[in-house]
């Protein structure tokens, strides 16, 4: 399926059955099916070299696991940070649409674009897919992303980034530039 999202996919580092049976015990959900089949077929790497998806992979710069809790703790510090030290009033996210902002409380991050927005899953219990949601570079503005990931990715591909990833975007490419186990290494080493 995702040669047809991708033409000439280059795939990186792949998921496993056992990874992402890993994933999941450590997550305590299921993940959805079409990012599952992602990872198993495209694996680790860039779409359109600009947003990197992180899957379970056993290098920690590029898992899943490793980058959704390190990525919610960073933003939850940011946060505490906007309010100032704590005064009592929460940070306010303006979400697009009729959801609320309590679809963070469910948030599990599991991309990031070049810019510093973050991709997440509306975890909600019982469902096939989660909706998917971008938070921006400026840790207020949420813009739902699609139903699934390649509604997503295609709507990335087209004009429908601008109400994806916000104003100022341009489509990405329809490539996929994946990332073996040396190049997430090196990134790991990068990003220490």
């Amino acid at each position: 399926m995702w040669d047809s999202v991708f033409p000439g996919l280059r795939p990186g580092l792949r998921s496993t059955d056992a990874d992402l049976a890993r994933a999941e015990t450590e997550l305590g959900f299921a993940l959805p099916a079409s990012y599952r089949s992602f990872a198993r077929e495209c694996g680790a790497g860039r779409i359109g070299g600009h947003l990197r998806l992180f899957t379970p992979v056993p290098v920690e710069a590029a898992d899943l696991v490793a980058r959704a809790h390190l990525i919610a703790h960073g933003i939850a510090l940011a946060l505490d940070g906007l309010r100032g030290g704590g005064d009592g009033e929460p940070h306010r996210f303006t979400v697009e649409g009729d959801a609320d902002a309590s679809l963070m409380e469910r948030a599990c991050f599991f991309g990031e674009t070049a810019r510093g927005d973050f991709l997440f899953f509306d975890v909600t219990p019982g469902f096939p897919e989660y909706d998917i949601w971008v938070l921006n570079a400026d840790l207020e503005t949420v813009h739902f992303g699609g139903a699934d990931l390649p509604t997503l990715v295609r709507g990335l591909q087209g004009l429908e980034v601008l109400h994806i990833l916000g104003e100022g975007a341009g489509p990405l490419p329809a490539t996929f530039e994946g990332d073996d186990a040396a190049a997430l290494e090196q990134l790991g080493a990068a990003q220490a």
